[in-house]
C-alpha cells in the first residue's frame, strides 16, 4: 500500500510502498494532521518506531463498511496509509451526515476542546471563559463548546490579530492580542472579577498571565505547551485547581461518548471547524504547513 513513512528522527515522511497491515484494518477516506505528528517524530515524546507509517487519526471504513473515526492506530501501521490498523476500543462511529473533513477535525482537535470543559469543569451555569491560545483549531473549537454548554462571558486570546478575528466571529465575547507589557492587566480588563475557568492551549508565560486573572476558585485546565513551560510561584496556585489534560489519558469509553456530542452537535449545524486538504503525494507539504501552525485543520487523502 502508499503510505508517508518516518525514515529518520526528526525527518519528514516519505510516500512510499510498505506492508499492509492484516487485522483491525480500516480502509483511510481521510487521515487528520496534529502538532503531535511532528512531535513524535521528532522523538520529542520517546523514540519513535523506524520505519512507520506516520498519522494518530482518520476516517474510514471497516471490513464490515462501518465509518469510523479512528484515534492511535496500532503502530507501525499510522493513518497516513490507504489502509491502517485500528484499536477497536479507540473507533467511533461516525454519522452519514458529518463529513470526512469534520468528522476527523472533531477528533484529537475536537476532543482537546471539549473534554477539559466537560470532565474537567462545569460552565453551565453562566461561568466566565478564557481560551488561552484561541486562534488554532483546538481554540476555535473550545469557543463554540463554551457557548453550546452554558458559558457566560467567553474571551479569546492568542497573538495573532486576524486569527482573534475569527475567534470573535466563531463567538468569543471579547479577544485579547497576547504580547503587551501587561498581559495579565489586559486578560482582567474583560472580566473584572477572573475568570473562573481556563482552557489554556499554550503554557509559558501566557499562562502565568492567565492564573493572575483568575479568581478564587478558578479551575485551569493545561492541553498544550507550545509557549514552554513556566516557573509558577506554588502562591499563584492557592485557591485554584490546575488540571494537566491529554486525551488519552481518559478511559475509551469517555473519549467514545465525547466524540458522539461533538459529532451529534456537528449533525445540528452547531459547530464549524476551517480545513483544508493535501494528497498522500503531498504529505511532505502538509507537514511542512503543520509545521508553520495553521490556523485550519489539515487532512492527508490517500
Amino acid at each position: 500500500m502508499r503510505a508517508a513513512v518516518l525514515e529518520a528522527v526528526g525527518q519528514a515522511p516519505t510516500v512510499r510502498e510498505f506492508d499492509e497491515p492484516t487485522r483491525d484494518v480500516v480502509r483511510v477516506s481521510l487521515a487528520g494532521c496534529n502538532p503531535v505528528d511532528l512531535a513524535l517524530a521528532s522523538g520529542e515524546m520517546g523514540d519513535p518506531v523506524i520505519p512507520s507509517v506516520v498519522g494518530k487519526e482518520g476516517i474510514g471504513r471497516t471490513a464490515d463498511g462501518t465509518r469510523v473515526y479512528f484515534d492511535s492506530p496500532v503502530s507501525p501501521f499510522g493513518s497516513w496509509a490507504e489502509l491502517a490498523q485500528l484499536d477497536p476500543d479507540l473507533a467511533f462511529e461516525v454519522p452519514d451526515d458529518v463529513d470526512d473533513d469534520l468528522a476527523v477535525a472533531l477528533g484529537i482537535a475536537g476532543l482537546a476542546a471539549w473534554l477539559p470543559l466537560t470532565r474537567h469543569a462545569d460552565v453551565s451555569a453562566g461561568q466566565s471563559v478564557l481560551i488561552l491560545g484561541a486562534t488554532g483549531i483546538v481554540g476555535n473549537i473550545a469557543i463554540q463548546a463554551a457557548k453550546i454548554l452554558g458559558a457566560g462571558r467567553v474571551v479569546g486570546a492568542g497573538r495573532d490579530a486576524a486569527a482573534l478575528q475569527k475567534a470573535r466571529e466563531l463567538g468569543a465575547d471579547a479577544v485579547v492580542q497576547l504580547g503587551t507589557d501587561d498581559d495579565a492587566a489586559a486578560l482582567k480588563s474583560e472580566v473584572k472579577d477572573g475568570y473562573d475557568v481556563v482552557v489554556d492551549l499554550i503554557y509559558g508565560d501566557p499562562f502565568l498571565a492567565a492564573l493572575d486573572a483568575t479568581t478564587v476558585g478558578a479551575t485551569l485546565i493545561t492541553v498544550g505547551q507550545g509557549a514552554g513551560t513556566p516557573a509558577i510561584p506554588f502562591a499563584k496556585l492557592m485557591g485554584r485547581t490546575h488540571v494537566g489534560h491529554m486525551n488519552n489519558l481518559l478511559p475509551a469509553s469517555v473519549m467514545r461518548q465525547a466524540y458522539a456530542e461533538l459529532v451529534g452537535l456537528a449533525s445540528e449545524k452547531r459547530l464549524t471547524v476551517e480545513t483544508t486538504r493535501y494528497s498522500l503525494d503531498d504529505a511532505e507539504k502538509a507537514w511542512d504547513a503543520q509545521a508553520d501552525s495553521p490556523h485550519v485543520k489539515i487532512g492527508i487523502a490517500p
